[in-house]
């Protein structure tokens, strides 16, 4: 932990420009509290510029041209499950903003966990031999159930907050309906693709990755930007073990299902990525095409060789899941190398059993 305190320490200092003496005085607090606890805590500014830097560190996330406007919620202090499920429906509220999305994260305590993946999701229930709501959330919504919730199995569902800290059993909440935006797919030339009753929600806030700042992890921080399109309408809606809706949309415009060759995939998958942009800009909701967020993202790769720092990147995530090849990242290799601070996988909190 001592190296990775320093190496932060060293990095806030010099792009805060906050000078040699800042950096001998606060690293013999740093020191000195290691040595007695052997650990150490940041400050709020310290814990701010180091979770907006993660944002920026973030390998798999094409839309970090933003990464210095992110809001910063310190909350280490909450440790009661009730006092931190209030904080996540300020975030949720907060960075909501009506439609006009902010890119937020909340940081808790280093003993506080968030059992979701998303602090917004759709359940999943497996009914015979279908699946009702979203399949990749099966095995959450039975761990919900058996901790006593029960949802109206419809096909889109709010999963409750599962909130742990400590080894204190987890705890649930409800959402309140009314703190949840969500947006009606609808098609901006084919009036029938109502009929379809899709919709999404507003806001993807990330709940299951730890945040590393300075050698300290953080379990429970999660955060978000907005939406870019292809998330929700070449994947959510669209994968196969997902809402798998393509063959839907494709027989909503009678595209010839029968031969493979006839594209129908692609025509549909154009179709629901067109309803998806149109119903969020319709909605007044923030969202961003794959193209748009391509050359945001070349925006930011110019910005950060100005200032002398690599831009890593995980390719595989960073090219669209449709018409990658029509954007520079799918033409240009990134290292995949890990920076610090950053954000992190971490063993799933219970037992999935799928």
């Amino acid at each position: 932990m001592r190296e990775k305190a320093l190496a932060f320490l060293q990095q806030y200092t010099d792009e805060q420009d906050r000078g040699k003496e800042f950096f001998s005085s606060r690293w013999n607090e740093i020191e000195e509290e290691l040595q007695q606890t052997n650990t150490y805590t940041l400050n709020h500014d310290e814990l701010a510029y180091g979770a907006k830097v993660a944002w920026r560190n973030s390998n798999k996330c094409i839309g970090r041209l933003f990464w210095q406007t992110m809001h910063v919620d310190d909350r280490r202090e909450l440790i009661e499950e009730k006092a931190i499920f209030d904080a996540l429906i300020h975030h949720i509220s907060f960075a909501t903003n009506n439609g006009k999305v902010k890119p937020t994260i909340t940081i808790f305590h280093p003993s506080v966990r968030i059992w979701n993946h998303q602090l917004i999701r759709y359940a999943g229930y497996q009914v015979e031999e279908k699946v009702v709501g979203d399949a990749d959330s099966l095995a959450f919504t039975n761990v919900c159930e058996k901790l006593g919730w029960s949802g109206e199995k419809s096909s889109f569902d709010i999963l409750p907050l599962v909130i742990q800290v400590g080894s204190n059993p987890p705890v649930w909440f409800d959402i309140p309906p009314e703190v949840v935006l969500e947006v009606p797919i609808t098609h901006p030339d084919h009036p029938g693709f109502a009929s379809l009753n899709l919709k999404w929600y507003a806001v993807p806030i990330i709940s299951s990755m730890k945040l590393e700042v300075g050698g300290i992890e953080f379990p429970a921080a999660p955060f978000n930007g907005w939406y870019m399109g292809t998330e929700i309408g070449a994947r959510n809606l669209a994968d196969v073990n997902r809402y798998n809706q393509l063959p839907n949309v494709a027989s909503l415009f009678n595209f010839n299902q029968q031969s493979a060759a006839s594209l129908w995939k692609d025509r549909a998958l154009v179709e629901l990525n067109l309803a998806v942009l149109h119903s969020f800009r319709s909605q007044g909701v923030s969202i961003v095409d794959h193209h748009t967020a391509a050359l945001q993202f070349k925006q930011f790769e110019q910005q950060e060789k100005k200032k002398g720092r690599e831009v890593t990147g995980n390719w595989s995530w960073l090219i669209p899941p449709m018409s990658p090849a029509a954007t520079h990242v799918f033409h240009q290799p990134y290292s995949n190398e890990m920076k610090s601070p950053n954000f992190y996988y971490q063993p799933s909190p219970y037992v999935e059993k799928k």
